[in-house]
């Protein structure tokens, strides 16, 4: 039936199971689990005919758990339809279950006629007071025009917020009695549920919390699962380079097999972090409540949640992150790449863009030791570093070389040089070269202002103010903000000078669409930055 059929009413009479079916149709619920009888036959008949796909089951229990699997992989409740009194009795497992887990689930059970309650009528039972436990809610249809509002609500509070079961009660005579179809108001499809982000400041402690730890380690719970957070997820993991755990039903929001799952690892890296976030992971039985001794006693605990009630149970957070996962991730994400750059955040957008048949020639300090665990090589011969020797400046000259050859035998394969500010004094002026043999080559100058680091170009005014720089200025430091892409645009090559991950990704962008001509890009990161002390090697020492 045409979606307008469904939410408008016909001059015909209709029962109270058409009503039913299509006030469940309105609201996009696709699939029915049950097992009929007296009353609820009709209801899965009516549901047939609107394209609902109804699976009779044999037993109501397994319907329950059917329906509620159906809500968890697709984000859209599936119903459970149950007859009065025992058949209602089978599905309060599932219920729980549900509940429990976190999932949608409508269980909707047809009763006994409400003219023969307390008179013993056939299958009596208060169902609408017995799922109260096992449900987010749990109520009656007042009439049969008040069907479509609630079976709105039930969708919409299973939904909404911690997802969960709710149930709706359909008395029998609801089932078959007929009213003007012009009486009904169906209404329309809820909107998804709304998707909140933690607070901003909560979300800058949790960050700094992290960058401080040591031993820091991702709990992906299936919160996450439920949330579709596996992108952003599986960015922070990589552009931060922090290993991971995932629950049993948060495994695959990022690949087991990836290289930062500490699973075989799992009660050694909960032992030894001293900073755990919890992406839609609770701590219940499953994670040990979060005490000792399976965790350090003072391990700081950072926890992602949609249902405020979560945070706090069990032991007092760090920081508590209320909000949808996905989004709260990504607010993450965007705060690991505040300004100014770090090294992780450029090679991460550059890693992004780089062809795989590249050649990724690299030189300096934190330039060449953190790029060499970021940029990825697809080729053999195709990287080109310090070597053995450890050699400063040879990243133009193998540069030059690379080029020449990808010319002469594979067209149209990039050279990218990645280089610290510190290496790319050492051979500078080859950028001429490089133009006189109009070779494509993109330079990428990773500058911190420094030789593994330098200062601000603040610091450096207020330090050189007074007295002469060869007394004052640290021995490793550059001066500030140089406009190396100006060496690069003296000899005809095009240049930039990037600030934001927007410029970066732009500019590389252009460099790369540009197969005619040399480029540098002036990549200006944080004078501090360096390697993360955060490494798996904490799961392999001993705790002595």
């Amino acid at each position: 039936m045409a979606e307008n059929d469904v939410l408008s009413g016909s001059e015909e009479r209709v029962s109270g199971a058409k009503v039913l079916a299509r006030a469940l149709a309105a609201q996009n619920v696709q699939y029915m689990f049950g097992v009929v009888g007296i009353p609820v036959t009709e209801i899965a008949l009516a549901a047939q005919e609107l394209g609902i796909r109804y699976i009779g089951m044999r037993n109501e229990q397994a319907a329950s758990y059917a329906a509620s699997a159906v809500g968890y992989l697709t984000g859209r409740p599936g119903v459970c339809l149950v007859v009065s009194g025992p058949g209602l009795i089978h599905a309060l497992g599932g219920m729980a279950n549900a509940n429990i887990n976190c999932w949608p689930l409508i269980v909707i059970g047809g009763s006994s006629e409400r003219n023969q309650e307390t008179m013993g009528a056939f299958q009596e039972f208060p169902q609408v007071e017995a799922c109260r436990l096992y449900s987010k809610f749990s109520a009656r249809p007042s009439s049969i025009e008040a069907i479509p509002s609630v079976i709105e609500k039930a969708v919409r509070i299973s939904i909404y917020g911690r997802p969960g079961a709710c149930y709706v009660d359909v008395p029998a005579e609801f089932v078959t009695f007929q009213v003007n179809g012009n009486s009904i108001n169906y209404k329309e499809c809820c909107l998804p549920p709304p998707v909140s982000m933690a607070e901003s400041s909560a979300v800058c402690l949790a960050v700094s919390v992290i960058r401080s730890a040591k031993q820091p380690l991702l709990v992906i719970g299936k919160g996450a699962a439920y949330a579709h957070a596996e992108g952003s997820i599986r960015k922070l993991v990589e552009q931060c380079k922090l290993p991971f755990l995932p629950t049993p039903m948060g495994k695959g929001v990022v690949p087991d097999n990836h290289l930062n799952c500490v699973g075989a690892a799992r009660s050694r890296a909960l032992q030894l972090a001293d900073v755990i976030v919890l992406f839609g992971a609770r701590l219940n039985w499953i994670l040990h409540f979060g005490l000792p001794p399976r965790y350090q006693p003072d391990v700081k605990f950072i926890q992602i949640d949609i249902c405020a009630e979560e945070l706090g149970n069990n032991v007092k957070p760090a920081v508590t992150l209320l909000g949808d996962i996905n989004a709260v991730t990504k607010q993450e994400l965007a705060s690991k790449t505040s300004l100014p750059m770090n090294y992780y955040t450029v090679f991460y957008h550059v890693q992004e863009q780089l062809p795989k048949d590249c050649f990724v020639v690299s030189e300096g300090a934190n330039t060449m030791d953190i790029g060499r665990t970021v940029l990825q090589n697809y080729l053999p011969r195709h990287r080109l570093d310090a070597g053995t020797f450890g050699t400063m400046g040879v990243g133009l000259g193998f540069a030059i070389a690379a080029a020449l050859v990808a010319k002469d035998r594979s067209p149209g394969q990039r050279v990218v040089c990645v280089e610290g500010d510190s290496a790319f004094g050492f051979s500078g002026m080859e950028m001429e070269t490089i133009c006189r043999y109009n070779l494509p080559i993109i330079v990428l100058v990773v500058n911190n202002n420094g030789i593994y680091q330098g200062v601000d170009a603040d610091t450096w005014k207020k330090m050189v103010e007074f007295q002469d720089a060869a007394t004052v200025a640290p021995p490793m430091c550059l001066l500030p903000n140089s406009h190396y892409e100006q060496v690069m645009t003296a000899f005809g090559g095009k240049g930039y000078f990037v600030q934001t991950p927007e410029e970066l990704q732009k500019s590389l962008k252009q460099a790369l669409e540009d197969t005619a001509n040399p480029s540098l890009i002036n990549i200006l990161i944080e004078p501090q930055s360096t390697r993360k002390a955060q490494d798996f090697h904490w799961l392999t020492r001993s705790n002595m």
